[in-house]
């Protein structure tokens, strides 16, 4: 299995940006995905920027993949997918259907997170399309995996969302802007104070959610380091990191040695623990209720 690196979720700024992915371990990732995916107002970063910064990144040897906004608002919401889609140069991971249907036919394509791949036959429509590699929903476990990977179609990769505050949802709305009781085209860029996304907990005080922007993550940071081995077995291809503000080279260390088997266990648990913002979540992986923690379930 190799280690992929997803697209920062949160509004950084420019420097912090281009500050991160200069000083990344470059060599423990097979793959960089960098873009835009939340919110089209966010724009310390251009889809020139990106090209440029796939470029500069590119040279180091990762492979660098394009991704598309998921939630399409506006024209220069579609005129930056369409950009995006037609580089040229660098493989795209599509969000939504509108860049899917960009891309159909003309290019190979990953399919992304937030794309309704629950079955074997959109599975294979998609390849069909020209999808080379597909990225598990998040909201699926290893045995709906297990069912999909009987049937994936030979030339597809399989990609899983392996740590990071899990992408729950989208909306039109911006709820970061309405917690500062601003308006969405207004909203002063109030997600530049919250790199990691705003903490939202339960009248009893249990941390529940995360607002960032249009997005509402997991206030718990999902993480599958305890099921690398059955991502193996499963046949697993690509392991996803989730960009964090901070220790984030740690994290890329630990999974990079647990995948080389120099790291696993307590001293895997030890290791990722000292680098984590919030308790960590896997539900999802085993079927039950997403905010659990069940690592050590069979």
């Amino acid at each position: 299995m190799k280690l992929s690196l997803g697209p920062v979720l949160y509004y950084w700024t420019r420097e912090a940006l281009l500050g991160f992915y200069a000083n990344l371990p470059h060599s423990r990732l097979a793959t960089i995905y960098l873009g835009e995916v939340v919110c089209g107002r966010r724009n310390a970063m251009r889809p020139a920027d990106w090209l440029g910064l796939a470029r500069d990144l590119a040279k180091t040897g990762v492979q660098v993949v394009l991704s598309t906004q998921v939630l399409i608002e506006s024209d220069l919401d579609l005129r930056a997918v369409r950009q995006i889609a037609e580089n040229g140069e660098f493989l795209v991971e599509a969000n939504d259907m509108g860049a899917v249907r960009m891309l159909a036919g003309r290019t190979r394509f990953v399919a992304g997170p937030h794309l309704n791949v629950y079955n074997p036959t959109t599975l294979a429509w998609l390849a069909e399309l020209g999808a080379c590699r597909w990225v598990m929903p998040v909201e699926l476990g290893r045995d709906a995996l297990a069912l999909l990977q009987r049937d994936r179609p030979a030339a597809v990769q399989t990609e899983v969302f392996a740590y990071g505050r899990l992408p729950l949802a989208f909306s039109a709305r911006c709820f970061t802007a309405r917690h500062y009781n601003l308006s969405k085209d207004d909203c002063q860029y109030r997600c530049l104070e919250h790199p990691d996304g705003l903490p939202l907990a339960t009248r009893e005080g249990q941390p529940f959610l995360a607002l960032n922007g249009l997005q509402t993550q997991s206030a718990q940071v999902y993480d599958l380091s305890g099921a690398l081995a059955q991502m193996r077995e499963l046949g697993v291809d690509v392991v996803r990191l989730s960009a964090q503000s901070a220790q984030m080279n740690g994290i890329i260390e630990a999974y990079h040695r647990a995948l080389e088997g120099e790291l696993s266990g307590p001293e895997l648990e030890a290791v990722l623990a000292s680098h984590r913002p919030a308790d960590y979540c896997d539900g999802y992986w085993y079927g039950k209720p997403g905010i659990e923690h069940l690592a050590a379930s069979p």
